[in-house]
Order: C-alpha cells, then structure tokens, then sequence
C-alpha cells in the first residue's frame, strides 16, 4: 500500500520541481534573449550619432504593434494548450513554432498516445521540441553553411519557384490534419473550419482592412463558440464538486 499510494505524490513532486526550475530559468533566458536582441538597435539609437529621436521610435513601435501586436495574444493563447508552460519558453526563444515546432510535438504527442494538456504531453513537447532544434541545427550547418551557394546554383529555377508555392501550405496543412487528429474535437473542428470559411470568403472581399487581425478573429471567435456549444461532459467536468 505504501508504493502505491508514494508512486503518484513522488511523480507530482517531481513534476513541480520540473514547472519551478523551467519557469525560473525559462524567464531569465527569455528576458537574456530580450536585451541581447535589443543592444544592436539600443547601439544604434544612443551610441551611433544616427539622428534618431523618441518621436520616431514610438512611431515606429506603433506601427509594428498595429500589424503585430493581435499575435502577441494570439500565438500564446492558441499553443500553450499543446506546448505546455516549459515548451512555450522554448518555442518563443527558437521561434518558427506553427512550421517546426508545432508539429514535432504534435507527432511526438501522438506516437506516445500522450493527450493534450497532459503532463506527459507537456514533456513529450520538451523533447521534441530539442530534437527538433537540434535537427535544424545540424541541417542548417551542412545544408546551409557548407553547401549553401552550391545547392541553389544547382536547383532549377522552376523548382524553387514549385518549393516557395507549396512547400509552406503543405507543412500547415500537415499540422492541421495533425492538430485534428491528436485532439479528437469534432465540434470545435467544424467551428473553426466554418469560422475560416466565413472570415476568408465572405468577411475580408466585404472588409479588407480586417486581413491584419483577421487570425485573432477566428481563433477568438471559433474559442466562443466551443464554449457556448460545449457538450453536457464538458460542462459536468468543469462544475466544481463539493465535499460535505
């Protein structure tokens, strides 16, 4: 009786020690990344002699967040329920996360069985996401660094017009079969397939000034419709029970 009942709790203690050390470290390596990535402009700005004044940074900075700012809401909201809190600091360091990251941990999730949200699908996330940057790594290394100039005098232009077309909506359409899949959403699936549809086809020919936000509308309104239309176990499952 005293392994059965010491498995589960040394397996949470192990877990919460695991969430403590990634969020602490995840939050130093990320705010490390920040002001790495700033000092270049920061040189620029203060320390070049550039005739740059605050006016024109904040102007700058407005105009970024007008075309960008809907993805800093957007992108956290719709991948932490399959990264998991210590995956999300290595997708937003690594970045290409819906093109590579994504669906490494999609496919890893799926291979073990392991469901979304899950703690076994929060490590399963972890490493594959390792693996996957590890293999872009080394890619990038031979592929890019040895053979680079090589390889694209020798591909065909036709070919890499065909590559820039299709590779792209092939790998998100993967991911999108992929997400279905592990999943197993019918519901919210026909939501956000309709929503799409309707936000494509029908909202951006009437509106076309909705194209920068208009991933943040479907993502947010496909969220409101699975939750308004959530099925009797998904309500009985987020009631709360009382113990007298």
């Amino acid at each position: 009786m005293t392994s059965t009942t010491t498995a589960p709790t040394t397996s949470n203690s192990a877990m919460a020690d695991f969430n403590r050390t990634t969020s602490r470290w995840g939050q130093i390596t990320m705010i490390g990344g920040l002001l790495i990535s700033v000092a270049g402009p920061l040189y620029l700005v203060f320390a070049s002699g550039l005739d740059i004044g605050p006016a024109q940074l904040w102007i700058a900075f407005a105009a970024v967040a007008a075309t960008f700012g809907i993805i800093w809401i957007v992108e956290p909201l719709t991948y932490f329920p399959i990264l998991g809190p210590a995956a999300m600091y290595q997708a937003f360091m690594i970045g290409n996360i819906s093109n590579k990251l994504l669906p490494a941990a999609l496919i890893a999730q799926t291979n073990i069985g392991a469901k979304p949200g899950s703690k076994r699908a929060e490590l399963a996330a972890v490493v594959a996401i390792c693996g996957a940057a590890a293999v872009h790594l080394v890619s990038l290394a031979i592929f890019v660094g040895l053979l680079g100039s090589w390889l694209i005098s020798e591909i065909p232009p036709s070919v890499l017009l065909v590559t820039r077309l299709y590779v792209l909506p092939t790998v998100l359409g993967a991911v999108l079969v992929q997400a279905i899949v592990s999943m197993k959403q019918p519901r919210t699936t026909v939501f956000a397939l309709v929503v799409s549809a309707v936000v494509v086809f029908v909202v951006l020919p009437l509106v076309p000034s909705l194209a920068t936000v208009s991933t943040a509308i479907v993502v947010l309104a496909t969220i409101l419709l699975a939750w308004i239309f959530r099925g009797k176990s998904a309500v009985a499952e987020a009631r709360p029970i009382h113990i007298e």
